[in-house]
């Protein structure tokens, strides 16, 4: 059963990468297959006493690796909302569902609460594979990863200390409190320390042979160990632990940084298509169907209601999320593996205990609410991302000295999507204070270019100080991606032969630098103009693709698109000119609009309606 079970969930994660599509959906598909609601197979009795302990270290190592990835500086680029989507987002879910689980239902409200508390939990092991297939800007995927760190922590460890306390001891006071906060306060120092002594015997080359093999294993071990020792002391208090140790260690100047994250992140994966499946071949098909008209109406709440209310309160103010990326948000809260495992567990108990009631309710709803939202949410996110627009095109710049921060900072402005790739640490840091997405890599290597999302891109610049980096760069991009915009930074007016031998646009940097010089003292008004754009104003090109409009004079197009904006440029093959106003533009033609950054945009939104 062990190998079935990897084995579905090893052709799930291809299918995944293959399709473009969520993992998690396969999992889940597979998952089904396997249980009483396909095959039959597997089912607790395959795994017998040893559940708990192979989903429990599955868990740490997942989050670990989660909150491993999750630096400082990525939380900051939407700390406003992250902050609110923990706390004022987290306590809205929680009390809403529990609300909705107990008139729908009618169970009692210990019960209810537990619902409440484990439906909080959306986790890494689902909002991963989201992040991983869906191209968000840096501020967006931020706030889904911390969101999913965090709340898996306080739903595991909330919705233990009311099982605990609530349900079984039917007591509900000071100490249901102190509970939480010492299960936290365990899990944060077992975490601390894990980090601290990984850190220690990582800097210290304390560790025997081969440093990145023993620099992995350590980690693994900082993972594993930390929730160990937590649990021993409190019961899921593990889940803090491995957190802890992962964000600790993840903000950390380590050595072998990219071969530990390497690592953790295929630990991850493996781990991943085994429990997920395992877990969703457990859901009690039956369990889910006895909830009928009420549970239907609560997942409808939790969609519908819940989570549109937690994404609205939480991007309050937060000027950099877009209307179209708080619907994402909005649309984005899927369960993984912390409701399944704990609701399966607490069941157990349950019905062993005699109130088969309320296992049947407990297991009903959270797998209703994980089935639903991961085959919606998580099965539709590139679908949903699309249509909403928050998957951009991305521009990837190569390079983030000043000049490839200059052109990053033109082309944000102009509502660009920018991934800027660069190997040195004080570069990426730079780049990442002035707000851009930076991934800290070799931007000649095909994986750091993959990494940095070039199935996405419409754009690559090479905008190094070393023209030999330049050249490579460029013939990379051509050679192994289907990239048909490649544009390069040429320091030596000699290499422009090698550039365009090889199609790349090449711009010569002393001569671009003397028309700027130029534009300066013969036309500063409009150098300072083209230098401001995206303050309020724009210039943009599109392409004639539409037989509507292709034979209409300039005349007339003028008159159907607003005030403030206006054609300046016709480009047709190998020329360029000012179209007079009686010129017909022709298929093909590339217009370039000039003016107002909002009569720009309605402009072409009248030669392309559906963007």
């Amino acid at each position: 059963m062990v190998v079935v079970i990897l084995a579905v969930g090893i052709v799930g994660q291809l299918l995944a990468s293959r399709l473009r599509v969520p993992s998690v959906v396969f999992y889940l598909a597979g998952g089904l297959v396997l249980g009483q609601a396909g095959l039959g197979i597997v089912g607790l009795e395959t795994f017998g006493d040893g559940l708990t302990t192979v989903v429990g270290i599955s868990v740490a190592v997942i989050i670990f690796d989660g909150a491993f990835a999750l630096r400082f500086r990525r939380i900051r680029e939407a700390s406003t909302a992250s902050l609110r989507l923990v706390t004022v987002g987290a306590l809205l879910t929680f009390f809403g569902t529990a609300a909705a689980v107990r008139f729908l239902t009618g169970t009692q409200w210990a019960v209810a609460f537990l619902i409440g508390a484990l439906l909080v939990a959306t986790g890494p092991t689902v909002i991963t594979p989201i992040v991983d297939v869906v191209p968000l800007r840096e501020h967006v995927s931020a706030a889904l990863e911390t969101e999913g760190i965090v709340n898996d922590v306080t739903a595991a460890i909330a919705a233990v200390v009311i099982f605990e306390e609530v349900l079984l001891l039917e007591a509900f006071g000071p100490n249901t409190l102190f509970a939480f906060v010492e299960r936290i306060g365990v899990g944060v120092a077992s975490g601390l320390v894990a980090a601290g002594v990984t850190y220690y015997l990582l800097h210290e080359e304390l560790l025997p042979g081969d440093g990145q093999r023993s620099a992995r294993f350590t980690t693994l071990l900082a993972a594993v160990g930390s929730y160990g020792v937590a649990n021993t002391v409190s019961p899921e208090a593990g889940v803090a632990a491995a957190a802890t140790a992962g964000l600790a260690l993840g903000n950390l100047d380590i050595p072998h940084r990219e071969t530990i994250a390497k690592f953790t992140e295929d630990a991850t994966l493996l781990l991943l298509a085994f429990v997920f499946v395992s877990l969703a071949a457990l859901i009690d098909v039956d369990a889910v169907l006895s909830l009928g008209f009420a549970g239907v109406t609560l997942v409808a709440v939790l969609i519908l209601v819940l989570r549109p209310l937690v994404a609205l309160m939480s991007t309050i103010g937060a000027e950099r999320f877009t209307w179209p990326e708080r619907f994402f948000l909005a649309a984005m809260g899927p369960r993984g593996i912390i409701p399944a495992s704990v609701a399966t567990l607490f069941a157990i108990e349950l019905a062993s205990g005699g109130d088969e009631q309320a296992a049947t309710t407990l297991l009903g709803a959270v797998f209703l609410v994980i089935f639903v939202t991961d085959a919606v949410e998580a099965g539709l996110a590139r679908q949903i991302g699309d249509l909403l627009g928050v998957t951009p095109m991305r521009t990837i710049i190569v390079g983030g000295g000043r000049v490839g921060r200059s052109v990053a900072t033109q082309l944000e402005n102009s509502d660009e999507f920018v991934v800027i790739v660069d190997d040195d640490e004080e570069q990426c840091q730079r780049s990442r204070e002035a707000g851009f997405t930076v991934i800290e890599s070799d931007g000649t290597r095909p994986d750091s270019l993959e990494k940095a999302g070039i199935d996405e891109a419409k754009a690559v610049v090479a905008a190094t100080r070393d023209d030999d980096i330049n050249l490579l760069v460029s013939q990379t991009v051509i050679a192994k991606f289907d990239v048909e915009n490649v544009y390069a930074r040429v320091n030596s007016p000699e290499n422009i032969d090698a550039f365009e031998a090889l199609g790349v646009t090449a711009v010569d940097s002393p001569q671009a630098t003397a028309f700027m010089l130029g534009n300066e003292i013969e036309r500063p008004a409009l150098a300072h103009w083209m230098n401001d754009i995206g303050d309020g104003h724009d210039i943009l090109e599109t392409e004639v693709t539409s037989s509507d409009l292709a034979g209409k004079r300039i005349r007339e197009l003028n008159e159907e698109i607003p005030g403030g904006c206006l054609i300046a440029e016709i480009g047709r093959g190998d020329d360029a000119h000012v179209p007079e106003a009686d010129e017909r533009i022709e298929y093909g033609d590339r217009l370039t609009f000039l003016g107002d950054a909002y009569a720009v945009e309605q402009a072409l939104k009248r030669f392309h309606p559906h963007d």
